[in-house]
């Protein structure tokens, strides 16, 4: 039970953060709506949808890597990632913690990005296999974007290092939520993204005390 009230304390820390500053949500909102109206005007009228599909998750990992860039920023800033690893507590709970924090982020800015596509490109697509792809590929984004942002905080190099790690290892999401999106029989996708978030949250859980001791 204490291990819960571990995660939500840390989950409501930043999501009251968040509520008094006001960064990370709007510059999400502002990029992945702007990507959205670029792709508008880019994109020829007689593309397919699939296209249109992919731009849209194109547009939410770019956008999930923005908020993901600044997950460990305010703690890394101000010598507070020290203090949370050497808290009582098991360091797990940082990392489910900003995962559900980051989750929140990602539903929120989704919430205004799918009626956005809907409404610049085939809002026939915006099905329910299609939200259930990105309910999905968010919980893969989360738990292993969380992981690697912690990884890349501890670099000088981060605003390099963190894309480097982060596409490479989603590109399965995007394919499982393209997929789910476009194909007529999306459960294959759906169980892909479902093993796919099994799989990398077990090892996120797992590696994320190594991560941020070293």
């Amino acid at each position: 039970m204490s291990y819960l009230v571990d995660v939500a304390t840390l989950a409501r820390k930043d999501l009251r953060l968040e509520l008094r500053a006001r960064d990370t949500v709007p510059a999400m909102l502002l990029f992945v709506v702007s990507a959205l109206v670029i792709f508008h005007f880019a994109l020829p009228e007689e593309s397919s949808g699939p296209a249109a599909v992919g731009l849209l998750w194109i547009a939410i990992l770019f956008t999930a890597l923005l908020g993901l860039g600044r997950a460990f920023m305010a703690e890394r800033e101000q010598g507070l990632l020290d203090g949370l690893v050497l808290a009582p507590c098991d360091r797990s709970a940082i990392w489910l913690g900003k995962t559900l924090s980051t989750l929140v982020f990602l539903l929120l800015v989704e919430a205004i990005a799918l009626p956005a596509f809907a409404l610049f490109f085939d809002g026939s697509r915006i099905g329910p296999a299609a939200i259930a792809g990105v309910l999905l590929a968010d919980l893969g984004i989360a738990t292993v974007g969380t992981l690697l942002a912690a990884m890349a905080s501890a670099s000088r190099a981060r605003e390099l290092l963190l894309p480097l790690l982060f596409l490479p290892v989603v590109i399965p999401l995007l394919v499982g939520g393209v997929g789910a999106a476009v194909e007529p029989d999306p459960a294959r996708y759906l169980g892909f993204l479902g093993l796919y978030d099994l799989i990398f949250a077990i090892l996120s859980w797992a590696s994320f005390e190594y991560v941020v001791t070293e």
